[in-house]
């Protein structure tokens, strides 16, 4: 898959992933995660000196203060997190309707064809 129809993948399954509102100042699901490189490459990017100091706090380097640096472009993974049975929010939040099971089928396929990095 080239990155133009990795984009593309990325921008079909994020439309199809439900929202929900989590609690203020939450960030549970804001830990070191995998990415594929057309999603890293539309973050803003962060120091060696940035990614191990948020490694060693089990944290994702765009993690703030006041939540999530990079909210509107945040990865599938992040995006998913508390809308399926298999990554579910430990405070119960979800959105109305779970993520449709044959789209979480079609993202895990993405995140085993398309090579991962580290955020």
């Amino acid at each position: 898959m080239d990155a133009f129809e990795q984009a593309e993948q990325v921008r079909y399954l994020r439309a199809q992933i439900p929202s929900f509102r989590c609690i203020d100042g939450c960030h549970d699901c804001c830990g070191p995660v995998t990415t594929s490189s057309v999603e890293i490459a539309r973050l803003p990017p962060k120091s060696a000196a940035q990614r191990e100091a948020a490694l060693a706090e089990y944290n994702c380097p765009h993690l703030g203060e006041n939540g999530c640096t990079v909210y509107a472009e945040r990865p599938l993974i992040c995006r998913v997190f508390g809308t399926t049975t298999s990554l579910p929010c430990p405070h119960g939040r979800r959105p109305e309707t779970l993520l449709d099971p044959r789209i979480e089928r079609l993202m895990q396929r993405f995140f085993v064809e398309v090579r991962q990095v580290l955020v």
